[in-house]
């Protein structure tokens, strides 16, 4: 096989394939019913046509027969005349009719025999485009039904494209959805634990504890003076000197690891308590 054969072989089955592809059965069968019935349509206006030509040559044979009847009467009346050379016109005439009148019969009844042939292969035709449409109907209700069927099972099991992009949706919705609680869990951590700073603030983490330890004692400061306006003391003696143990016996059980940091607050402490 040559390049140009193998070439021409390849495209042919490519197009085959591609056509095979896009072809709908239903709209082929439709289309082969419709071009049935075309056919159908031509052969009766064949016949149509072919009965108006025998028509014509029936009309024809029936003029030609009146005149034969007329040359016959025209022969009898010049007999009776004696005009015996008008007798032979009128039956020469005669003669020549009754010739064109077989040759009418033969051709009517050639055109009979062929009108009768049509009509049966005409018959033949539309029993069988009657048939070809009971198999078409049926052959497309098993199609679509079929296609139907297919459909909802590829939709129930998820393999068809439709419901293969729906998932691939909802798998890139969770993934989305996750990293947005993850990013959100991370920046709620992150706040938390001061390691953003405000980018609206001048003031570090360790300014903002202090300054917050510095609001509570002021509020407890006027806590007191309130206390103290109304009549009522601040604490008990006795709830003072708890306080004070359980404190004390907190700080006997820390155990500190790092010196140097216990140095720097103790000398932090003296610097507050000298004047």
């Amino acid at each position: 096989m040559g390049i140009l054969s193998r070439t021409s072989y390849v495209i042919r089955s490519k197009i085959n394939s591609l056509l095979n592809r896009a072809e709908d059965p239903t709209e082929t069968l439709d289309y082969s019913y419709e071009k049935m019935r075309d056919e159908l349509q031509q052969v009766k206006q064949g016949i149509a046509d072919l009965t108006t030509q025998k028509k014509r040559l029936e009309i024809q044979k029936r003029r030609l027969e009146e005149n034969v009847e007329k040359h016959n009467d025209q022969a009898r009346e010049a007999v009776r005349q004696d005009r015996e050379d008008l007798a032979r016109q009128a039956l020469e005439k005669k003669q020549a009719k009754m010739n064109q009148i077989e040759e009418l019969d033969a051709q009517i009844a050639g055109l009979q025999d062929t009108q009768d042939s049509l009509v049966e292969k005409k018959n033949d035709l539309q029993n069988r485009i009657e048939e070809f449409r009971t198999k078409k109907e049926t052959m497309k209700a098993r199609y679509e039904a079929a296609e139907a069927s297919s459909r909802v099972s590829e939709a129930m099991s998820g393999v068809g494209d439709e419901m293969a992009d729906v998932g691939r949706a909802l798998e890139r919705a969770e993934e989305q959805t996750d990293d947005m609680e993850a990013r959100s869990a991370a920046m709620d951590e992150l706040m938390d634990s001061g390691a953003f700073e405000d980018q609206l603030s001048d003031k570090d983490a360790i300014e903002r504890e202090l300054e917050a330890g510095r609001s509570g004692a002021e509020v407890d400061t006027e806590l007191e003076t309130l206390k103290a306006e109304m009549g009522k003391s601040s604490a008990p003696a006795d709830e003072s000197d708890a306080d004070a143990d359980l404190e004390s016996d907190v700080d006997a059980d820390i155990d500190v690891a790092d010196e140097e940091v216990e140095a720097e607050l103790e000398e932090l402490k003296n610097e507050d308590e000298s004047p």
